[in-house]
């Protein structure tokens, strides 16, 4: 979607997923794509590089949030803008969910709330944050842990925002 002159750079913080992304896109032919070996808090990309930072439901796997936004704002060119699928808090996790290391692992026990999520990303320097909370994700999210009531604390949403001109 970059086109034939734009730049896309993966980021990931084990040599494995490198591998695998640098598999497929040998495999699609696509020669502007490279990928980075890295943190979500310390991201190998220089300042004021990208037009658009994505992500998909891995910030909630690091803790300090508030860093991951920090390093996007930085690494994003004045007028860039973030979006990130992700899941957020609509109520408090119980403990047996909050240390499952299934939920854990799956991006859902470190999800924290809307409000949270807008104070980071405003804190760090963003404008423009809306946040798209995905009602209809509920049957999907209590398939992660049935019975459990799971759906009834974490959602899906869409998270936008951008750096000011």
């Amino acid at each position: 979607q970059v086109g034939p002159t734009g730049r896309v750079i993966g980021v990931d913080m084990t040599h494995e997923m490198l591998k695998k992304a640098r598999e497929n896109a040998g495999k699609v032919g696509a020669a502007n794509v490279e990928f980075r070996l890295g943190e979500l808090e310390h991201l190998p990309i220089g300042d004021d590089t990208a037009d658009v930072i994505i992500s998909n439901c891995v910030i909630n796997l690091v803790p300090d949030k508030a860093q991951v936004f920090r390093e996007a704002f930085r690494v994003l060119k004045p007028g860039g803008r973030v979006s990130v699928s992700d899941v957020l808090n609509i109520a408090p996790l119980p403990d047996d969910l909050r240390t499952d290391p299934a939920l854990l692992c799956g991006c859902v026990a470190g999800a924290v709330s809307a409000e949270r999520t807008e104070a980071l990303l405003r804190e760090a320097g963003f404008a423009d944050v809306e946040i798209a909370v995905k009602p209809e994700s509920r049957e999907t999210i209590a398939s992660w842990a049935p019975g459990r009531g799971i759906e009834t604390c974490v959602t899906s949403a869409i998270i936008e925002a951008r750096k000011p001109l």
